[in-house]
């Protein structure tokens, strides 16, 4: 009888299979002796962490240490050269790990565009946005002004937790977290291409900016649109937009002309952004239970979670069009129930 690979194996095992980040030219190497094990050897542990909802180094190594077949596989897939890292090993490098994976979802997210091809029928436009994560604690009674002279007033607030901040959502009102910064396809498939997380206190234009110029994420040589809502609409990110040779179709806030004989192309773009990014994020966050606080405390914590599920998300993408030999829209469908099954 042939024991049958189990899907979390798979994915892990297709971490090898993927493009990589390549280090900046500007990129120096820290000081001490090169690395023995490489980026690789952590995105795999990056990848059972969220699929299994773990939420420290530790409780990785306890769920690596069970005598099952299964993580015996694991186990040798998260072997180099024969040695396995230390317990030490482990938190310095899933420590470091979130500085490159902005690049790295940059990557993977072209290889997807290339090998799926969402925009053979439709106009090569992309959106961003950014959606709220609720910061563990109670934080209700921390006011600005505590903030300032460095008080934590409320026993429940870690010194973690001061990291994250305060933004007001128009449909969630006043939230106390973290925001996910996110630009994806808009197409029949949702296909995150590049994201970062930040304090719920950053600017949306100034972290698309970033998104797009600065390095921190390689996208598509061939974009021609980039749509957003009101808080994109800024003279630096029009500079940004002139810079690439794209057009910036944002919101307007406040009265236009009479005459605007753009009105009718621009509502439907904006009707495309909203089908794209809006129902993506949704979609995300159901997945990765992003409605209810995050499980951890910290910005090291936070954003390896939130950078590590567009990860995860993206090579389930690619997972199922290899694989599976699922196409369009069917890629979206059934990623929920497709990750808990692993």
């Amino acid at each position: 009888m042939i024991a049958e690979i189990s899907l979390l194996v798979m994915l892990v095992g297709l971490v090898d299979q993927i493009p990589t980040s390549t280090p900046q030219a500007t990129e120096k190497r820290g000081r001490g002796r090169p690395s023995f094990y490489s980026e690789r050897l952590f995105l795999k542990a990056l990848v059972i962490m969220i699929v299994k909802h773990l939420h420290t180094p530790y409780e990785l190594l306890c769920v690596l240490e069970q005598p099952t077949p299964e993580m015996k596989e694991l186990r040798a897939l998260l072997t180099e050269g024969d040695r396995y890292p230390t317990r030490r090993t482990w938190e310095r490098r899933l420590a470091a790990l979130p500085d490159k994976l902005p690049a790295q979802i940059g990557a993977l997210g072209c290889h997807l565009v290339a090998l799926i091809q969402p925009w053979a029928t439709c106009g090569r436009a992309v959106a961003a946005d950014s959606t709220v994560l609720r910061s563990r604690g109670g934080v209700w009674h921390w006011h600005q002004k505590h903030r300032e002279k460095g008080e934590v007033p409320h026993t429940s607030i870690d010194t973690d937790d001061t990291e994250a901040h305060w933004t007001k959502s128009g449909w969630h009102g006043w939230v106390y977290g973290w925001k996910l910064h996110l630009i994806t396809v808009v197409a029949n498939v949702w296909i995150p291409l590049a994201a970062e997380l930040t304090p719920a206190n950053h600017d949306d234009s100034i972290e698309a900016a970033k998104l797009i110029v600065m390095g921190k994420c390689q996208l598509p040589p061939d974009i021609r649109y980039l749509l957003g809502d009101q808080h994109y609409n800024t003279p630096l990110l029009r500079g940004v937009c002139m810079f690439k040779e794209w057009w910036l179709v944002a919101t307007h806030r406040g009265r236009r002309p009479k005459i605007d004989v753009g009105r009718e192309v621009r509502r439907i773009f904006h009707k495309l952004r909203s089908l794209a990014i809006e129902n993506f994020n949704e979609h995300f966050k159901s997945i990765f239970d992003g409605h209810a606080q995050v499980h951890m405390r910290g910005l090291v914590g936070v954003r390896r979670f939130a950078l590590g599920a567009v990860f995860v998300y993206q090579l389930a993408l690619l997972y199922r069009f290899e694989h599976l030999g699922l196409r369009g829209s069917d890629l979206n469908v059934g990623l929920k129930p497709f990750l808990k099954a692993a």
